[in-house]
């Protein structure tokens, strides 16, 4: 019998905290019932008998959502839905490459839909042609500063969404 009153008395705050975490549906009468054994259980049915148990709404604090942030001009702003994150994960912004050929890698989250298409630009004008893939190769590049992005498009071929500029420099060998 004592072990049944501890386990009703851990019981009874996780039921209280779970009730008042599920809101104004489970906002109703509680009753404590103690069977003949000395179990204790909660109910919402007042037909079992038992006391009604008065639950206290717990504090709550209004979060401050920061501002979103507005895109620049002339671009698509956050990824579009079904996609979390879109990047140029590699080569990194301010990357000195030594060799004019270099892996692109864009990162896509959650995968790349079948229906949908990346395709790389190199100084603002398409370098690659669209493709369903995560992974380019730019070759030829000449030597000085670039600027690299992708673009997302959907199954029409419009664009979507657009990286953030990587800005890379092809130096001699």
């Amino acid at each position: 019998m004592q072990s049944n009153r501890f386990i009703g008395a851990l019981l009874f705050p996780a039921l209280m905290v779970a009730a008042l975490a599920a809101g104004p549906a489970l906002a109703q009468t509680v009753y404590r019932v103690v069977d003949e054994t000395g179990r204790v259980t909660y109910t919402d049915n007042p037909e079992r008998g038992g006391e009604a148990v008065t639950l206290t709404p717990l504090p709550s604090v209004q979060s401050a959502l920061p501002p979103a942030a507005t895109p620049a001009r002339g671009r698509p702003g956050q990824p579009f839905m079904p996609y979390d994150r879109f990047v140029i994960e590699s080569p990194p912004t301010g990357a000195l490459l030594r060799d004019s050929m270099t892996p692109v890698d864009v990162r896509v989250q959650p995968p790349l839909r079948e229906d949908h298409q990346i395709r790389l630009l190199l100084n603002g004008e398409v370098s690659q042609s669209a493709l369903h893939s995560e992974a380019f190769w730019l070759t030829g590049l000449a030597q000085g500063q670039h600027r690299l992005e992708a673009e997302l498009l959907d199954a029409q071929g419009r664009v979507q969404h657009r990286t953030e500029a990587v800005s890379i420099t092809v130096s001699a060998p």
